[in-house]
């Protein structure tokens, strides 16, 4: 990028000229192209249809599915997950589709009576913080927001979250909590060494209830036949002396139905418990039917590795397009780099500083939806106006080309109207 910035203007105008052609003539094209969000593809959808062949209603021990109470989730259910969050199955909760919702309870059960380990509810303190790795997820932001928690932005490096910054930062007390994805995070695909895992297990916080908010979205979710494994969070918590700091979420959203998978959570003993307790004032208990679906369809951890792989094979290929295109379109000129995440659901896209607004514009002007420019940063703000998130698991291959060829475009008009002053940092 910084190669660009020195390229005579002349270059630049010239170059300027005739991508605005290119431009032009892909917006006669008149695409509809989403590559906003993680969407599951039709193909990946189908490999779990077999969910609609399970019929039995009675669970192992003789429950019958159809009825109240089952709390926790069925034994069976959480048996199978226990691999997946790297807990024993009781320790599992399987409750609801939704992973995201689970987190909220978290929240909410915090802020309305505080934690197992906490002194007072979250909500009667005049001031709650949460640590933020950035480039991160918005829903995870926009739901601290939601309950006017402040958020703090951390650097996340290649290896994880910036331990230094992060051992600063929890010496402030009002500092209860930290966002991480730790395996093929959202948005970048980095993967949290065993140092970093450790350091987050070990380290002393001045919050005696400080959580980890550990969001294993895409443990499974491998995009090369390299099978990535991390320390593990809770294990190692235990270890230094913090059994209650991790609270691991995972769930089927993106292995079986999106709408109509099963969410999951996993941590301590007393964390266990202690949603069991708060959860028991909303419900009577999850839907224990498309819990015995689940097991029935998947059978065992072997079956559900199985599953990915169908879903490694649909997914890959789109990737590897998208990469493609932007190493044909924008490596000789040098104005934006990308990710190449070993799995996950996103690729990174950091085009040169001062842009990126203007890139989503230019795309959607021409019928490409992408994330919002400053949705991976709190409250929106990319101090760089530099990053972009690209979901490649939608739309299919030919469409992908040409969405990641006019993204490409978008990119190298909005460097060269930044080079050429016609457009300044926001």
């Amino acid at each position: 990028m910084v190669e660009f910035q020195s390229r005579p203007l002349q270059e630049v105008q010239s170059l300027f000229d005739d991508i605005q052609e290119h431009y032009l003539a892909q917006c006669a094209e008149k695409l509809n192209i989403n590559m906003a969000r993680g969407v599951l593809s039709s193909e990946q959808l189908d490999l779990s249809n077999g969910l609609f062949e399970q019929t039995n209603f009675i669970a192992q021990d003789g429950t019958d599915c159809r009825n109240y109470m089952g709390q926790q989730g069925l034994p069976e259910a959480r048996k199978l997950f226990s691999n997946v969050l790297g807990v024993p199955p009781e320790q599992v909760v399987v409750d609801g589709n939704s992973s995201l919702a689970l987190m909220h309870d978290c929240l909410s059960y915090a802020w309305r009576s505080g934690t197992c380990d906490s002194a007072l509810p979250w909500g009667k303190l005049d001031d709650i913080a949460f640590l933020c790795p950035v480039p991160g997820y918005d829903r995870h932001f926009s739901l601290c927001e939601s309950f006017g928690i402040r958020l703090i932005p951390v650097d996340l490096r290649d290896d994880g979250p910036d331990i230094e910054q992060v051992l600063e930062l929890v010496k402030d007390p009002a500092v209860k909590g930290m966002w991480c994805i730790p395996k093929y995070s959202n948005p970048t695909g980095t993967i949290y060494s065993d140092s970093v895992i450790e350091a987050l297990a070990r380290m002393e916080t001045a919050a005696l209830d400080f959580r980890l908010f550990w969001d294993d979205a895409y443990t499974l979710h491998h995009l090369t036949e390299e099978r990535v494994a991390i320390a593990n969070i809770t294990e190692l918590c235990e270890r230094h002396g913090h059994p209650n700091r991790a609270f691991v979420f995972a769930s089927t959203s993106k292995m079986t139905f999106a709408g109509s998978g099963l969410a999951l959570f996993g941590s301590s003993p007393k964390n266990i418990a202690w949603w069991l307790r708060h959860v028991s004032f909303r419900s009577v208990g999850p839907d224990k039917i498309n819990q015995l679906r689940h097991v029935s369809f998947l059978k065992d951890f072997a079956g559900l590795e199985d599953l990915m792989e169908g879903h490694r094979r649909i997914l890959a290929p789109r990737f590897d397009a998208v990469k493609s295109v932007f190493q044909e379109r924008l490596s000789s000129w040098k104005v934006a780099t990308w990710s190449s995440p070993l799995g996950g659901y996103f690729i990174s896209l950091n085009c040169m500083p001062g842009t990126a607004k203007r890139v989503v514009e230019l795309a959607k002007k021409a019928g490409v939806q992408v994330t919002a420019a400053g949705a991976a940063y709190p409250y929106g703000r990319d101090p760089h106006d530099s990053h972009l998130r690209i979901a490649p698991s939608s739309p299919t291959l030919e469409e992908l080309k040409q969405a990641a060829n006019l993204v490409s475009t978008c990119v190298l008009v909005a460097a060269c109207e930044h080079r050429l002053g016609l457009i300044t940092a926001a």
